[in-house]
């Protein structure tokens, strides 16, 4: 793989890396609402999920489940309806007493939140799938390029989650009870859009 190569990669990746999905907005939530370092740590949740697709792409797998409609809908359902479970929850919960503003709510509660989310959308492994190869050589070994590649890939993220977490953290001091109120209701209502749409999009 050649520097020209990965100059390429890099800021495509890092293209994905910054889209304002379910996992980023809700590192911002988690920051907005209990600082810089909780919305960092909850962040860490997707990174174990999205190491699996990489390694899943990596040897195969990732392949047949993209060609799987039955294993992959089985997914793409299972994430949706736990999107839409999370939003709800959100959008519903009382003004002063969100489920999801309370400081006694454990750290590792908001990393499984962001673990459940991260491995219930199908799309990621094929985003590996489709995007990966394009900057492989097949002439030389697969396993080393898609090392590279898949860590290259969880460094960006873990950036994305800094700046998410860092815009976040900014609105802190902003937060009275009534814009925290707004706050959750926003974040809801886009966890249950995401997964409206995920369930009703079309596989390609």
């Amino acid at each position: 793989m050649t520097l020209a190569t990965l100059a390429l990669f890099i800021p495509a990746c890092f293209a994905l890396n910054i889209a304002p999905g379910p996992n980023n907005v809700l590192a911002f939530s988690n920051a907005a609402r209990r600082g810089l370092l909780v919305g960092l740590a909850g962040g860490m949740g997707r990174m174990l999920p999205f190491a699996a697709m990489i390694l899943l792409v990596g040897i195969g797998l990732g392949a047949v489940l993209a060609a799987s409609e039955t294993a992959f809908n089985a997914v793409k359902y299972a994430g949706a309806a736990y999107l839409v479970y999370v939003g709800w929850r959100m959008w519903r919960a009382k003004p002063q007493a969100e489920i999801y503003a309370r400081s006694d709510e454990p750290v590792t509660t908001l990393i499984r939140r962001d673990f459940l989310i991260a491995i219930g959308n199908p799309k990621a492994i094929a985003i590996f799938t489709a995007f990966f190869p394009q900057f492989t050589d097949l002439t030389q070994p697969l396993a080393p390029q898609y090392a590279l590649l898949g860590g290259l890939f969880l460094v960006l993220e873990c950036l994305a989650v800094a700046l998410y977490a860092g815009f976040g953290a900014g609105f802190q001091g902003l937060l009275t009870p009534n814009r925290l109120h707004n706050l959750n209701k926003g974040v809801g209502g886009f966890l249950i859009f995401s997964g409206l749409a995920l369930a009703l999009n079309e596989r390609h």
